[in-house]
């Protein structure tokens, strides 16, 4: 039985659409839509199989943060790679994941710690989700099994992240299979009114949220947020003095407070983790994408000693009940300690202010373009939004802003008529410059 397939049969683009189904993805748009074939990066740059070049601006998904091929990652794997794979965590543990458990423990302060591993974002939140449910059936509290998310909030596609992700297009395909939950109000920024300040917004969403746990709190296990930017919806940004409100609220009422930091982790946001901003810790606090540095399938959720304890005794029903398969793989977690240790070596954080002041030169002329509004940066990520009234179709201006980038030879993905960049802490300020000129030149051939 053949079961390889002949390498000049077809052209690479032909074969994976035959072959492989996208994620979040349309596939008949790809009648007419560029698909990308990518068989080389480096650097911040990723290369297609003619050989053009694309500088990879939000980071392969916000995964990738010292660059593509990049050497002392690459050497920090291959050197596991030597001595073992895999092996299960279930009885048996392994030097790289003790090593990375002790640096994350110490990247808090040691207020979080006891990691759980899994393998991807929703994942981690999952284990969030239900190390809350379990805590409160184990300290006699049954009854608090529902949770808090914001408006427009995002936090993956299982079911029980899902079910705290207020993205009307998951929501109304899968929106019967989900856990009944309060959406609140999000403090973004955006919403202000005339007169009103960021802080106005602030203490609007964090009133809407005192006022559900005055009435539910006895019913409520969690609330979950992303810290200082939604991401996936439309890069909303806040205030951290939301996260403050939000800290003493939960502690208050007796609810637990999850930060999913899994796109905004990792020095995003110009701190290691975002809830630095606030001075606060959550918790549960979720890591992924970044922490092993866009190289293997890698996720994390450290919380308490208290809520390690509860589940800590003689009962296997009383410990946390979940697994997958290649929890704390060695490989993904040598990565993720090369990460770390560029993180410290480099001065990477310190470095990334001066970045982070080169990405908003770069994008200057979006701060004086008369069909842009709220133009934001946080860090290392910056937004902003076409005027709806500048778009010629609404619908398509994602699909047509995508594809005119790969054109100025950057690659962009849109999120409705936000525009953004999230790029890997390793652009020159000549990279970064261009960046911005690409996208202008982008920008203008969709809205011409």
């Amino acid at each position: 039985m053949k079961v390889t397939s002949d390498l000049n049969q077809a052209p690479l683009v032909d074969r994976s659409l035959a072959a492989v189904w996208h994620p979040c993805t349309q596939m008949k748009q790809h009648e007419s839509f560029p698909l990308i074939a990518i068989t080389k990066g480096k650097g911040a740059w990723l290369y297609d199989e003619n050989g053009k070049a694309l500088l990879d601006s939000i980071s392969s998904w916000w995964t990738n943060l010292f660059g593509h091929s990049n050497p002392r990652i690459n050497q920090a794997i291959n050197t596991q790679l030597e001595k073992i794979e895999h092996v299960m965590l279930a009885g048996f543990t392994h030097p790289p994941v003790v090593e990375l458990s002790e640096k994350l423990s110490a990247l808090t302060n040691h207020h979080l710690g006891h990691v759980f591993y899994a393998s991807d974002g929703a994942s981690a939140v999952e284990i969030a989700l239900k190390m809350s449910h379990h805590y409160w059936q184990l300290n006699g509290k049954p009854q608090k099994k529902k949770f808090v998310c914001l408006e427009n909030g995002y936090h993956g596609e299982t079911l029980g992240a899902l079910a705290v992700t207020d993205v009307a297009i998951f929501r109304d395909a899968y929106g019967s299979l989900l856990q009944d939950v309060f959406t609140i109000s999000s403090p973004d920024t955006r919403k202000a009114k005339v007169g009103d300040s960021a802080e106005d917004v602030t203490k609007h969403a964090a009133k809407q949220l005192e006022e559900l746990l005055i009435k539910e709190h006895q019913n409520i296990s969690a609330l979950i947020v992303e810290p200082l930017v939604q991401c996936a919806g439309q890069m909303a940004m806040h205030s951290p003095e939301y996260l403050r409100l939000a800290r003493t609220l939960c502690d208050r009422y007796e609810v637990h407070l999850i930060a999913d930091e899994i796109a905004v982790g990792c020095g995003r946001t110009g701190k290691f983790f975002a809830c630095e901003h606030a001075g606060i810790w959550p918790d549960f606090l979720t890591l992924s994408k970044g922490i092993s540095g866009g190289y293997l399938p890698l996720s994390l959720c450290l919380t308490t000693d208290r809520i390690y304890q509860a589940f800590y005794g003689e009962q296997t029903q009383q410990g946390f009940l979940h697994s997958h398969s290649y929890t704390g793989n060695p490989l993904a977690c040598a990565a993720a300690l090369a990460c770390l240790k560029i993180f410290e070596t480099d001065n990477v954080l310190v470095k990334n202010i001066e970045r982070s002041q080169d990405l908003a030169n770069a994008f200057a002329w979006a701060k004086t373009d008369s069909r842009i509004e709220h133009y934001r940066q946080q860090g290392m990520i910056l937004a902003f939004d076409v005027k709806s009234s500048c778009l010629k179709n609404p619908k398509t201006f994602a699909r047509e802003m995508f594809a005119n980038s790969l054109d100025a030879g950057v690659l962009i993905r849109p999120i409705g008529n936000t525009v953004y960049v999230m790029p890997p802490y390793i652009l020159s300020p000549e990279e970064t410059t261009e960046l911005g000129s690409a996208v202008q030149r982008a920008l203008e051939k969709t809205l011409a």
